[in-house]
């Protein structure tokens, strides 16, 4: 397989056959990604929270038109994060996520949350990740991406003998770009998502018209609740 060679050279580990990562594809339905570690290194800037790249933003709205050409419809995006950060609200409104869920420290309230409010089931949920706090979500998704720091190496061993990921990144450095391309090249839509966006194709076009009518539902974790603001 081309795509899986590509990935493996990059760096990228396949915890099942790549066969399996596809078939497991087939379900998925909706996107939730972490944010700190995943969108960026982790660092902090005091209360200015954390930043992300275009690289990778570009690499979600991919993901997104990919997954309409091929199932003609959006899927359903949030991100989930334990902290608060206007950075991550900023994203996520700016590319009209469905969701994002701040101040979680309890990721599997505001995960159940997002597959009620959607209509989801666990395994038609693909999750990209990289901590901890991650894992009870990790454990239940159809799909898991797992960013790799080469700090954590005994938490990635445990992830992997816990059959927690599906496959594991070459390194923090974008690597939600790296996944969003992962998944477009492994269903086959790399080619015509990048040609009809690249060519602002009448076809990309209706995509955006419908994208842009999301409206992104701002959430935050209080007291064990989930509570719309």
């Amino acid at each position: 397989m081309v795509t899986e060679t590509i990935f493996t050279k990059l760096g990228g580990t396949f915890c099942r056959p790549f066969a399996d990562f596809q078939n497991r594809m087939e379900g998925i339905r909706a996107y939730v990604f972490d944010w700190d570690g995943v969108f960026n290194d982790g660092v902090k800037a005091g209360q200015g929270g954390s930043s992300f790249s275009e690289v990778d933003a570009m690499g979600t709205n991919m993901l997104r038109f990919g997954h309409w050409l091929r199932h003609h419809h959006l899927p359903k995006v949030a991100i989930i994060t334990g902290e608060e950060n206007p950075v991550a609200h900023h994203l996520a409104q700016r590319e009209k996520f469905d969701a994002i869920y701040r101040n979680c420290s309890n990721k599997l309230t505001a995960f159940t949350h997002f597959l009620k409010t959607y209509s989801l089931k666990e395994n038609e949920v693909a999750f990209i990740f990289d901590d901890v706090l991650d894992l009870a979500v990790a454990e239940r998704c159809g799909l898991r991406l797992l960013v790799k720091h080469a700090a954590a190496p005994m938490l990635q061993n445990y992830v992997v003998k816990n059959k927690m990921a599906d496959y594991i990144t070459s390194g923090n450095d974008f690597a939600v770009r790296e996944v969003c391309e992962l998944i477009l090249s492994s269903t086959e839509m790399y080619d015509e998502a990048i040609h009809l966006r690249s060519s602002f194709d009448p076809v990309y076009q209706s995509y955006l018209n419908e994208r842009q009518c999301t409206i992104m539902k701002s959430l935050v974790l209080k007291e064990g609740k989930v509570t719309l603001e």
